[in-house]
């Protein structure tokens, strides 16, 4: 038995509690492994609170994310003791997920842990580092480079926003945050923000093309703020694009595409082969300072996690909450 997070939805209603759990109720999967750390994204606190269609079977553990020690291996790519990482395909929607003690996985879904970082640090990184990093790799193949000019990140203060902000500065590029929580502009500063806009220039409908003021921009947010971007950008820049926070529409023009020659780069992390996950990981270890990281996360107990997806929810949490399932 262990102990971990499981939704049920039924003639009861939806809900979330810590439970007890058998390990005769995991899925068959190649791997078993004893999960160390988990974390709470985005989509796990809507998992968790049901305010959004996360959840594709039920009983479900969420959790998206992972890092732990394998226990059990039938694959030959995994060895008991080897510390793994797994993010997204499905697991916490569809397979039962990292927010437990435990976690049986196909073992094409793991990848080995960098060296040098620890399973906690894994996941105080989580699916947001790791989306951060495929958005700066994106970039970067499209040929922006730190001399370009300003690169914008929207959605500072979450995850992905914070961990964008702490890589593009550790490379060399000006960075400029939008945020809708001006009070916080010290927390951005000291993760490499140089400058700081209210998320409310660009939230609203504006004109299909405006004044060039960014080179590049990564955007997690959707909606008007990823039309504004884009019609922002300088020529022949680019965006990279991994959320949609504010909604799943684009009213946008083609004209930044046509007239400036603007990218639109739509960054998926949920299914990426396993060579592009590694890389992605292995760049986190090198271009992800440890002080950053701590900068940005805070540790909890699984029993706080429920609590802490509300949080989540109403925009009261920043940076990354890492879940210790072990207390």
């Amino acid at each position: 038995m262990f102990n971990g997070i499981l939704i049920e939805k039924d003639d009861q209603g939806y809900r979330a509690s810590v439970q007890r759990l058998a390990q005769a109720d995991l899925a068959q999967g190649d791997v078993l492994v004893k999960v160390d750390y988990s974390t709470l994204n985005y989509k796990d606190a809507l998992a968790i609170t049901g305010k959004g269609p996360i959840v594709r079977s039920f009983p479900m553990v969420p959790g998206i994310d992972f890092a732990g020690v394998v226990e059990r291996s039938n694959h030959a790519d995994f060895c008991v003791g080897q510390r793994v990482i797994l993010n997204g395909w499905g697991v916490g929607e569809q397979h039962w997920g990292g927010l437990a003690q435990y976690a049986s996985v196909n073992a094409d879904w793991l990848i080995p842990a960098p060296d040098h970082m620890s399973n906690r640090n894994a996941m105080a990184i989580g699916t947001a580092g790791y989306t951060a990093m495929l958005c700066v790799i994106a970039l970067e193949k499209a040929g922006i480079r730190p001399d370009a000019g300003d690169v914008v990140v929207t959605g500072a203060n979450g995850g992905v926003g914070s961990y964008a902000i702490a890589i593009l500065h550790k490379l060399g590029y000006r960075v400029v945050a939008a945020t809708g929580r001006p009070d916080e502009t010290d927390y951005l500063t000291r993760l490499g923000a140089s400058d700081i806009i209210d998320r409310s220039t660009l939230s609203a409908p504006g004109k299909p093309l405006q004044k060039e003021r960014w080179a590049a921009g990564i955007d997690s947010v959707g909606s008007h703020t990823l039309a504004n971007v884009c019609a922002s950008i300088k020529a022949d820049g680019a965006v990279a694009a991994c959320g949609m926070a504010q909604g799943l529409d684009l009213p946008a023009s083609v004209a930044p595409f046509i007239l400036r020659g603007v990218s639109l780069l739509g960054i998926n992390s949920v299914t990426r082969p396993r060579s592009e996950r590694v890389y992605a990981w292995n760049r986190l270890a090198t271009d992800l300072p440890a002080d950053v990281i701590d900068r940005i996360s805070r540790d909890i107990p699984l029993s706080d996690a429920i609590e802490a997806a509300q949080d989540l929810i109403s925009g009261k949490v920043q940076g990354r909450v890492v879940v210790d399932v072990n207390r």
